[in-house]
């Protein structure tokens, strides 16, 4: 049986034992999980909190050991060692088995009617732990992919002044590496600013009713030169007069990068299709290739950030593994959800979906 949380509160608090009101009080008042141990190890006060975070619908906490709720030895001797020893304690742990949840857990000796307690505070940190591991993980990953072609161009520039300058039948392809380079570290700072002012929600979203037709064949126009020299036929059977409720300029950079992709990692003479349907109330634009298709273990990271399933291709065309996880956040910013699908060896379909008026 599931209890929302408002039925569950009063659920524990039919269940609690009689304690100290003060105390309860004042420990019903944390956002924290509380606990209040005695020299027992046993539980004689909790918070809601806490009982929301490890009761797992097993009833009152009160009287039962604390090893019986949370199973860690490490918690035990530190509450042990907080009442025999009257000093404070911290530490850092992982709980649960399957829903794994990381807690700081600071510890204090107090004096309760007479006899040793220790009241233990548990702030989760889980959230801040895996924003810190993605913060990390992002700075790992923009150091990575500007050194590249940082290093490229230091090294060709150094090759110019060692007396390539000279070399007529070479300075000029120097040149050209070094342009190139430097344009990939422009088109990727570039995405980092966009992606950062995306996500930090400083972006504007002005929707209005979009010929959806009009727009893809534009975007056709303007790729038709890439998609050309791969002999890649661009191709959609929208209806001249359908329109999709968006942000037009957000929509075309959405639009834009996906056909773009389907042109850079499609097979020579392939095809990229793109239509539109209408599911309920929303309307749900595809674009297909028939390029090698995605592995299952792939897809549910490719809207990472940085994330590549071939990074030496990925480079070779020219991505900054970054402009899917700007169409994903550009997707929900509109209310809507961008998702994936593929057969390896026929190709990979990406869906936008976006609400009606």
């Amino acid at each position: 049986m599931i209890f929302s949380e408002t039925t569950f509160s009063s659920r524990v608090a039919s269940v609690r034992r009689p304690t100290n009101p003060i105390l309860q009080g004042i420990i019903d008042t944390a956002r924290e999980a509380v606990f209040v141990v005695d020299d027992a190890m046993r539980i004689k006060a909790s918070n809601q909190a806490a009982h929301l975070a490890f009761s797992r619908g097993n009833g009152s906490l009160e009287d039962r050991r604390l090893s019986e709720i949370i199973r860690d030895l490490r918690l035990h001797a530190a509450f042990r060692d907080s009442i025999d020893q009257q000093r404070v304690a911290d530490l850092r742990l992982e709980i649960g088995a399957t829903d794994k949840r990381t807690f700081d857990i600071h510890i204090a000796p107090f004096d309760l009617e007479g006899s040793r307690h220790a009241i233990g505070f548990f702030y989760d940190v889980t959230q801040v732990e895996r924003l810190e591991k993605v913060r990390q993980e992002f700075l790992s990953n923009i150091s990575h992919e500007l050194r590249t072609p940082l290093t490229s161009i230091m090294a060709f520039v150094e090759t110019l002044e060692d007396g390539a300058i000279d070399d007529s039948e070479n300075n000029r392809r120097f040149l050209n590496v070094i342009r190139r380079n430097a344009e990939r570290m422009h088109v990727l700072i570039a995405d980092i600013l966009e992606l950062s002012l995306i996500e930090s929600g400083n972006v504007s979203i002005d929707k209005s009713h979009v010929r959806l037709a009009h727009l893809v064949e534009e975007i056709f126009d303007s790729l038709s030169t890439k998609a050309g020299e791969r002999e890649i036929l661009l191709a959609h059977d929208i209806d001249p007069d359908s329109r999709v409720y968006a942000d037009l300029g957000r929509l075309e950079q959405m639009l834009t990068n996906l056909i773009d992709n389907a042109i850079k990692f499609n097979r020579s003479a392939g095809g990229v299709d793109v239509k539109l349907a209408r599911v309920g109330n929303r309307s749900v634009i595809s674009v297909a290739d028939t390029g090698e298709g995605i592995m299952a273990e792939h897809l549910g990271r490719i809207f990472e950030r940085f994330y590549r399933l071939d990074r030496g291709r990925t480079r070779e065309v020219g991505g900054t593994g970054l402009g899917l996880a700007i169409v994903k956040h550009l997707a929900r910013l509109q209310g809507g959800e961008v998702t994936v699908e593929s057969d390896l060896g026929l190709g990979t379909t990406f869906f936008i979906e976006l609400p009606e008026e």
